[in-house]
């Protein structure tokens, strides 16, 4: 079946296989957070990307995969209502940026900088900090370790969505993430990267830059 990426809250999951990987993409919770299961085609290790509300429903997604990882992009609650059960469940390390480590409610194991690389099995993740929505925000980027220079793949956060960034409080915050998100992301990665955001639908890199300039005209 061909993947979408437009799930909703108490529907099915949706499923894609890319080059060494395969992406599980479902929708929990009062807020329609996506949640991301990561898992390697040749190992079945897995990462989780926000374990944001229904645990049930997560551990149930998991199964039996093991999962050695959980990230959360972000200190806000609606992306990790159900870390607590979900870690307790894989017994996974927490990966969260150190801005952020200490707003969620378990203890962070990795506090990952700007360029780190997760591993899990024979796959790899690097990590992509964008200040702005909140101070430790990161999005993961996915391209196959090279193999897919022509079509990455990057998980969002809150911070970049079809139609434009993340929330901010103040112009500065406003500013600092579309900085962050032009020069750490759409320089340079290719048109063709797909988004996967926190919220709501997919897109592409390539869909949302001719949008860049109208972002920054307006504020938001």
């Amino acid at each position: 079946m061909t993947y979408t990426g437009e799930v909703r809250v108490g529907g099915a999951p949706d499923t894609r296989e890319i080059d060494g990987l395969v992406v599980t993409k479902i929708a929990v919770g009062p807020m329609d957070n996506n949640a991301y299961l990561l898992r390697c085609a040749s190992t079945g290790q897995a990462l989780l990307i926000d374990a944001a509300n229904e645990p049930e429903r997560l551990i149930e997604l998991i199964g039996d995969v093991p999962v050695g990882t959980i990230v959360t992009t972000h200190r806000h609650a609606d992306h990790w209502q159900a870390l607590w059960e979900v870690q307790a469940h894989t017994g996974a390390e927490v990966v969260a940026h150190p801005a952020d480590a200490d707003e969620l409610p378990v203890t962070v194991t990795h506090r990952a900088e700007h360029g780190d690389v997760l591993r899990f099995g024979d796959a790899e993740v690097s990590v992509i900090h964008l200040r702005g929505h909140t101070p430790g925000s990161i999005a993961i980027l996915y391209d196959a370790s090279g193999r897919l220079a022509g079509e990455p793949h990057v998980f969002t956060g809150d911070s970049l969505f079809p139609g434009g960034v993340g929330k901010t409080v103040t112009p500065e915050a406003f500013t600092s993430l579309l900085n962050d998100v032009n020069e750490r992301l759409f320089d340079p990665l290719p048109d063709t990267t797909w988004v996967y955001p926190g919220h709501g639908k997919d897109t592409t890199l390539g869909t949302e830059r001719p949008h860049l300039g109208e972002w920054r005209a307006r504020g938001w």
